[in-house]
C-alpha cells in the first residue's frame, strides 16, 4: 500500500519537474524587459540606469569588504581566544583611539557612498531643457500619454493590456510567453537621443511609472504632479509596470515604451497625426443606432469591461451596467455627466480623454445591450453640448 503510494508521488513528482522544465525553457529572455533567472538590474540604455548599475556594484562591494572584515575579525577572536584553550576575559575601559577610529572610518565610508549617490540622484531629477514633454496619467489600469511640448504636440491616447493576454491570464492556463503581461495595444513611442521629460498625475489612485532599463520610477499620485526624464542610447522596445499598489488590475498595468530613430519617429507622428484627424468626426454628424453600437463595443471592450465585466455585470465594488438606473433613464443627459466627470469619489472615473464620438457610441452601446434594450441612442453633439 505505502508503495503504491510512493510511486504515485514520485511519478507525480517527476511529472511536475517535467513541466516545470518545459516552462522554462518555452520562455525566452525579453530584450528591454525580464530574464529567465534573472538577478541582476536589468541592463541599462540611459546614463542614469548606468549610474545605477555602478552604484549597485560599488555599494555592494562596500558592504561586502565590511562584511568580511567585521565577522572576520570577530570569529577570528572568537575562535583564537575561546575559553577551552585557557584563555581568560580582559578587563579594560574605553579607549580613546578606538572610539576616535569607529567614528572617523564609518564617517568617511559613508561620505565616499553618499557622494557619487547624491551626484546621480541630483542628475536623475534635472528636468529642464527637455526636448520632447509627455504627460503619463494613470487610470485604474491603464495609462494615458499626452504629447505636450516638442515634436508630435497634441498627440494623445490610452495604452492598456493587449486583450489577448488579459484573455490568456482570464483562462487560467496561459501559454508560455516571452512578453506575458507586458505587451500594449498602444505602446508610447520616443525618439532616440532626445532627453524626455515624463510629467506623471493619476486620475484616480497612486500609480507608479516606472522603467527599468531607463532607471526611472515616478509615483503618479492624484491632483498633483511630478517628473522625471530620461534619453534613451539605442532604439529598441523597452518594458515597465505600475510599481504601486493600486487595486485588483495593478498586475494588468504594463508599460511599454518603442524607441525609434529621429526619422521613425517624425513618421510616427504623421501618422498620428492623421488618425486624430480621422476621429475628429463632425460633431453634427447623425450616426445610426447599429453604427453607434458597432463602434461603441470597441471603444467598452478597450476602456469598460476591466472593471464592468463583458457581460455588465460588475464587479464586487464595481455597480453593474446591465440594468443600471443610470443607463435605463430616459434622461441620457445623466450617463453623458457620469463619463465625463466620474462619480464616487472618481471609484468611476473620468473619461473625458475620449472623443465626443467614442463617448456617444459607448453610452449607446450600453443602453442597447445585454438586458438593456432601450432603443435609445446619443449623438456626438449631445456629448459635445455637454463638455461646454
Amino acid at each position: 500500500m505505502m508503495n503504491n503510494i510512493y510511486k504515485k508521488l514520485e511519478t507525480a513528482s517527476l511529472a511536475l519537474m517535467a513541466y516545470g522544465a518545459t516552462a522554462a525553457w518555452a520562455v525566452n529572455d525579453l530584450p528591454g524587459g525580464p530574464a529567465v533567472n534573472q538577478l541582476n538590474l536589468h541592463p541599462p540604455v540611459t546614463k542614469i540606469a548606468e549610474q545605477q548599475v555602478w552604484l549597485h556594484w560599488f555599494m555592494l562591494i562596500i558592504c561586502t569588504v565590511i562584511f568580511v572584515a567585521v565577522f572576520g575579525v570577530m570569529f577570528y577572536s572568537i575562535w583564537k581566544h575561546r575559553k577551552s584553550l585557557g584563555h581568560k576575559p580582559a578587563t579594560f575601559h574605553e579607549s580613546v583611539k578606538v572610539e576616535i577610529a569607529w567614528t572617523i572610518v564609518p564617517f568617511i565610508i559613508v561620505i565616499l557612498m553618499a557622494l557619487p549617490a547624491t551626484k546621480a540622484v541630483v542628475a536623475s531629477k534635472d528636468t529642464s531643457n527637455a526636448e520632447l514633454t509627455i504627460k503619463a496619467t494613470g487610470y485604474q489600469w491603464k495609462w494615458g500619454y499626452d504629447y505636450i511640448k516638442g515634436e508630435g504636440e497634441g498627440i494623445g491616447f490610452i495604452s492598456s493590456l493587449d486583450e489577448k493576454q488579459r484573455a490568456m491570464s482570464d483562462s487560467g492556463k496561459p501559454e508560455p510567453t516571452d512578453d506575458y503581461l507586458l505587451k500594449v495595444d498602444n505602446p508610447l513611442v520616443v525618439p532616440v537621443g532626445k532627453k524626455i521629460r515624463i510629467i506623471t498625475t493619476s486620475n484616480d489612485v497612486i500609480h507608479s511609472f516606472a522603467v527599468n532599463s531607463f532607471g526611472i520610477k515616478q509615483d503618479a499620485i492624484p491632483g498633483f504632479v511630478r517628473d522625471t526624464w530620461f534619453r534613451a542610447e539605442k532604439t529598441g522596445d523597452f518594458h515597465g509596470q505600475c510599481q504601486e499598489l493600486c487595486g485588483k488590475e495593478h498586475a494588468y498595468m504594463p508599460i511599454h515604451v518603442k524607441v525609434v530613430s529621429a526619422e521613425d519617429y517624425t513618421a510616427w507622428v504623421a501618422e498620428q497625426n492623421k488618425k486624430l484627424a480621422a476621429k475628429q468626426d463632425d460633431p453634427s454628424k447623425v450616426w445610426t443606432l447599429a453604427e453607434l453600437t458597432q463602434k461603441g463595443e470597441k471603444v467598452y471592450t478597450a476602456n469598460c469591461q476591466a472593471c464592468h465585466q463583458p457581460t455588465g455585470k460588475g464587479m464586487g465594488p464595481i455597480k453593474p451596467l446591465d440594468g443600471a438606473a443610470v443607463v435605463l433613464d430616459a434622461d441620457k443627459s445623466k450617463q453623458i455627466k457620469v463619463l465625463l466627470n466620474g462619480q464616487n469619489n472618481l471609484a468611476m472615473p473620468s473619461w473625458k480623454q475620449l472623443s465626443d464620438t467614442e463617448i456617444a457610441a459607448v453610452i449607446s452601446f450600453t443602453k442597447n445591450n445585454w438586458s438593456n434594450k432601450t432603443g435609445q441612442l446619443v449623438q456626438p453633439a449631445d456629448v459635445r453640448a455637454a463638455r461646454q
